[in-house]
């Protein structure tokens, strides 16, 4: 595992050997955590605003919410160096124990799969408005005007870019592509959140619409803590924020705590004026994923989706590589206990066979669950351990081993302890929300 984790941060940054990985500078760390948390979750975030109440209370909510996501990464950058570990897994097993380890890769592995989900969601959204552009630019015919087949259906769509694109790219052992397309994330978000400001006020100056009725108040505390599963979904680069320290020059905790202040400040920057221009745009008319609120024939938006969907479709491999890296190396650990060898072949197959069934589990739910909100709640009640419980468990065990002044002590620990109940609550919370609205639609 911490080789694939070093595999797949070099692939996310700028492809380095094993053996001698790059040594990152302060620039090149904030890059990298950047593109880690920059991507699909943005589409969702003016959607949330309008859940939550409104633009004040979605972004008090992100504030507080931003005390927790920094103290997630210091307290994971601090287990590293204690724990001499350069993965989050690992951090996790040395720290706090094997069951506690085990737990992580569960929801490691269970995690990377919801996400996988989200994105073949956000895809089939993008395809959707696409094919009815591409359907006007031919006949010259409104949206409302295009005709229904199943060969134009977007769910068809989807089945016939992952059986002949993403399939492909997802059965290889190492995936290299994403060498040369990883800052497309990055370059999609910010281009994005640039995009839906200046639709704002193109739309104010130059169109003549109604106001949107926006939400006025708090309805109640379930409405508040709505954006929360977004947030997380949106910040979560606490999975790969132990590989970048563990590659960094500088390891001092302040210079870690400095990198983790401006990455997610950068974040904050972009999420909240996405959100809160987008829900200004739209009110609460405005789709779980933005982009689906805006017409089909806007070319400026049809620039966004060919960048979220082609982004997607070459980050989806490697979600989908280290996802399957936990299940097969447990395979081939059994199999090595059964028969004391595993063979090339045995590895081959299986890694096809975890490839096809990924894929077509991740599909199927895609298509039959098509609302990202729904996807995203799941996902941000999952992300509340990475986040929030597993560095609160690192701390508080930590400071049973550490030799550190007992006051110091008694802080870190209250402070610890505090994380895990506010995870367990907001992945408690966030689940029962998703199950309770899934059944509801079923």
């Amino acid at each position: 595992m911490e080789e694939l984790a070093r595999e797949s941060i070099s692939l996310l940054a700028r492809s380095a050997s094993h053996a001698d990985p790059p040594r990152l500078g302060s620039f090149g760390a904030v890059f990298i955590m950047l593109k880690s948390a920059l991507g699909a979750g943005l589409l969702n975030f003016p959607w949330a605003f309008q859940k939550s109440g409104g633009v004040t209370t979605a972004v008090s909510v992100e504030l507080v919410s931003l005390v927790f996501l920094i103290s997630g990464l210091v307290i994971l950058g601090y287990a590293s160096s204690v724990s001499r570990q350069k993965t989050y897994q690992d951090v996790v097993r040395e720290v706090c124990g094997g069951a506690v380890g085990q737990l992580c890769e569960v929801c490691f592995c269970f995690n990377l799969f919801m996400i996988c989900v989200a994105f073949l969601v956000v895809v089939q959204d993008q395809l959707e408005k696409l094919c009815i552009s591409f359907y006007q630019a031919v006949t010259g015919s409104s949206e409302g005007e295009m005709p229904y087949h199943w060969y134009t259906d977007q769910r068809f769509a989807l089945f016939i870019m992952c059986l002949f694109i993403i399939l492909p790219l997802s059965i290889p052992k190492e995936i290299g592509i994403q060498k040369y397309t990883s800052v497309l994330g990055t370059l999609a978000a910010t281009y994005l959140c640039v995009a839906v400001i200046v639709k704002y006020y193109l739309m104010e100056s130059h169109v003549a619409i109604t106001t949107p009725e926006h939400s006025q108040g708090v309805s109640s505390w379930g409405s508040m803590f709505s954006v929360v599963p977004t947030i997380c979904f949106g910040f979560q680069c606490h999975e790969a924020c132990i590989a970048i320290y563990s590659s960094m020059e500088n390891q001092k905790l302040f210079h870690w705590v400095v990198i983790s202040v401006v990455s997610m400040f950068f974040c904050l920057l972009i999420y909240t004026l996405t959100g809160v221009y987008g829900f200004l745009t739209f009110g609460r008319a405005v789709a779980s994923d933005i982009l689906m609120s805006y017409p089909g024939d806007d070319v400026v938006i049809i620039i966004s989706r060919l960048l979220f969907g082609i982004s997607i479709i070459t980050i989806y491999p490697i979600i989908l590589l280290l996802g399957r890296s936990v299940i097969l190396n447990l395979t081939l650990r059994i199999q090595r206990r059964r028969l004391g060898i595993v063979t090339h072949s045995f590895e081959s197959r299986c890694r096809v066979v975890l490839t096809v069934i990924w894929i077509t589990i991740t599909l199927l739910i895609a298509m039959f669950v098509p609302d990202m909100g729904d996807v995203i709640s799941v996902i941000g009640g999952i992300s509340a351990f990475f986040i929030f419980i597993f560095p609160g468990l690192c701390l508080v065990f930590t400071m049973q081993t550490e030799s550190v002044s007992p006051r110091v002590r008694v802080i870190l620990t209250v402070w610890g302890v505090i994380t895990i109940v506010v995870g367990a609550f907001i992945f408690g919370q966030s689940t029962t929300i998703a199950v309770m609205e899934l059944c509801h639609k079923f």
